[in-house]
């Protein structure tokens, strides 16, 4: 007989069923119409909770409130989470299987196409043995990115909604579009309307981890203009656009490649060579998380673009940068009760907290860019943007109980 899931673990099972994949290069989000479908959801189902100030914009970005239910002072609290689906992978026609009593052995997700996610690849699967894990078949990601954090705030408002007796102040939840992509919905999302004094996004992995700290990221594009000259006559003449981008990039010292980097090691790393010998376009994304280290990579790069320039003439090369984001932890830093918070709900648990830098970025990190301080808390899965992501339902039903734990903390006694 199969087990009786939670509230929080059936919500999730349907938001998954609703592909919301997002898609490079929008200009305005959301970048696919199909992420509203679930923010129309999340609409209806927060006017039948009873929240209020329920809202959706034009980018799909939804707000509601949950009143504070007692006069003592609490700040007004935020909690966020981005409804989008990587690109990297398709989102549609998810199908999940429940691996009930995990037996730490690899899990075979499609015999058929012989999909086997293996415990000597993803070692962290050993540590839910005894756990039900949810999985999909192999073709699709989970969604787990980052519907678990969508059903666990949701969770907190059904739960909230329907235990007046449980204390608490104001609280406002969010939810963003576009997230994985350049077309950030938090770009958009209404701080003012949002009314909160700090928040926390739910968007991190393993039940316990808390992020205060991200890379500071940028685009760096490269332009190089060559001269085409008949292959056959074009000796001291032609100029190849393709040559100097290789050599470019064989410029950039390779150890600081993201394949080559770990912890809170920076890298640079080339997304795309696009080229001909006329013209030859390289996109690189720069990760560091300290600042210093962030605008030296910008300037070595510049570097490598005045030489060359220097060897085949002024203007052959441009670069131009683009910030995407920055670590959220110099706005964070002031207002240490934020990850205290945290802590004690975590602590609560069981579970021992652990403060990790994340490699890459959340809604936080812009977020807290604009103002608002959001450091990001965990939600239970792993191995996101893949066709092996999971997540047990245990882990999903512990990172609702501190959500919940962690909302009601703020009302002073």
């Amino acid at each position: 007989m199969a087990k009786q899931l939670s509230n929080v673990v059936e919500r999730f099972l349907r938001y998954v069923k609703i592909d919301t994949q997002s898609q490079p290069g929008g200009l305005t989000p959301p970048s696919t119409a199909k992420q509203l479908d679930l923010s129309r959801l999340l609409v209806k189902e927060l006017e039948e909770l009873g929240a209020q100030d329920i809202r959706m914009c034009d980018a799909g970005n939804v707000y509601a409130t949950i009143p504070a239910n007692c006069d003592t002072k609490a700040p007004v609290v935020g909690y966020i989470a981005h409804i989008d689906t990587s690109p990297d992978v398709s989102g549609t026609d998810v199908k999940t299987r429940i691996v009930e009593n995990y037996d730490g052995k690899d899990i075979v997700l499609n015999e058929e196409k012989g999909i086997v996610m293996k415990t000597d690849i993803y070692e962290h699967m050993l540590n839910y043995v005894g756990q039900d894990i949810i999985v999909t078949d192999g073709t699709t990601l989970l969604g787990a990115d980052d519907k678990c954090g969508t059903a666990e705030i949701m969770n907190l408002v059904e739960y909230l909604m329907a235990h007046p007796e449980v204390k608490h102040g104001t609280i406002k939840v969010g939810f963003t579009t576009d997230e994985e992509v350049g077309c950030n919905g938090a770009k958009v999302f209404d701080l003012d309307y949002f009314g909160a004094d700090f928040a926390y996004t739910l968007d991190g992995q393993t039940v316990g981890e808390i992020n205060a700290e991200t890379f500071n990221a940028a685009f760096a594009d490269i332009t190089i203009h060559g001269v085409m000259i008949h292959p056959g006559r074009a000796k001291n003449k032609m100029v190849n656009a393709n040559t100097i981008g290789t050599q470019f990039h064989s410029m950039l010292p390779s150890a600081e490649f993201c394949e080559h980097s770990e912890n809170r090691e920076g890298y640079y790393h080339l997304m795309t060579f696009d080229g001909s010998v006329v013209t030859t376009k390289l996109r690189y994304l720069i990760r560091d998380f300290d600042m210093d280290g962030f605008n030296n990579r910008k300037a070595f790069m510049k570097r490598l673009v005045d030489y060359l320039n220097s060897v085949y003439g002024e203007g052959t090369v441009e670069i131009s940068f683009e910030d995407s984001y920055f670590s959220m932890y110099e706005v964070i830093k002031p207002r240490p009760e934020i990850l205290d918070h945290a802590f004690k709900a975590i602590t609560s648990m069981g579970v021992t907290p652990r403060v990790i830098p994340i490699r890459g970025g959340t809604d936080g990190s812009l977020l807290s860019g604009r103002g608002l301080p959001c450091p990001n808390i965990s939600t239970g899965y792993q191995n996101g943007h893949s066709i092996y992501e999971y997540v047990s339902t245990q882990a999903i039903d512990a990172c609702a109980e501190i959500l919940i734990r962690l909302a009601t903390s703020f009302v002073e006694e």
